[in-house]
């Protein structure tokens, strides 16, 4: 069963699943030319909210020390989940920019008005930074416990390694977060690169 925060936002209903701190560990499997990239690391994600329409989100992965090699840092990422909306006056930004109108109060009835898909899924936007020099931003469907992502765009830094698109799949699986991400990277088309399981600790 899913629990709903009383203090979220009307907004973050669809997403309220999520919020709380997962650690787990996950698998790796990705070629790339002669390379096969596997072995096992340990994960911890968080979403949390300050009262805005968005999660804030993190997460850490370290490959996991085997006796052939030591543990090792992988990659950290940080970023903001939303329900997608239109712009509109009654939202600040860009920048620092205030905004030119007060918001009503957001209302379970407004966020249902968002529903797009033919079987009831929310429109979301992610946006993501990585500490390899990759940002992202994802568009996709939250729908349930189950949630949908496709790169839109992606921008490397001059340092950061070839990485064109990705997708996203997360779930709640009997009371675990489960997730996959597929890459296309170092030169090779969308595949499977990583998956994981994750259980709520706070």
């Amino acid at each position: 069963m899913i629990e709903i925060p009383t203090d979220i936002p009307a907004d973050l209903v669809p997403l309220a699943w999520l919020v709380g701190v997962w650690e787990g560990t996950g698998v790796i499997d990705y070629r790339a030319g002669e390379t096969h990239y596997e072995g096992e690391f340990s994960h911890r994600v968080s979403f949390s909210h300050d009262g805005g329409p968005f999660l804030n989100y993190s997460a850490t992965a370290v490959l996991l020390e085997t006796d052939e090699r030591p543990a090792q840092q992988l990659t950290s990422e940080s970023g903001f989940w939303r329900i997608a909306r239109s712009a509109h006056d009654a939202a600040p930004g860009p920048g620092l920019l205030p905004a030119l109108a007060a918001e009503p109060e957001r209302t379970a009835e407004d966020v249902e008005k968002l529903r797009v898909s033919a079987d009831g899924g929310f429109p979301l936007e992610v946006a993501l930074s990585r500490s390899d020099g990759v940002q992202e931003l994802y568009l996709g469907e939250v729908n349930g416990p189950r949630i949908d992502l496709g790169t839109d765009a992606v921008v490397r830094s001059a340092g950061a390694k070839d990485y064109a698109s990705a997708t996203r799949l997360y779930g709640l699986v009997d009371g675990h977060l489960l997730w996959a991400w597929d890459i296309a990277a170092l030169g090779q088309s969308l595949a499977s690169h990583a998956s994981a399981r994750l259980a709520k600790v706070s």
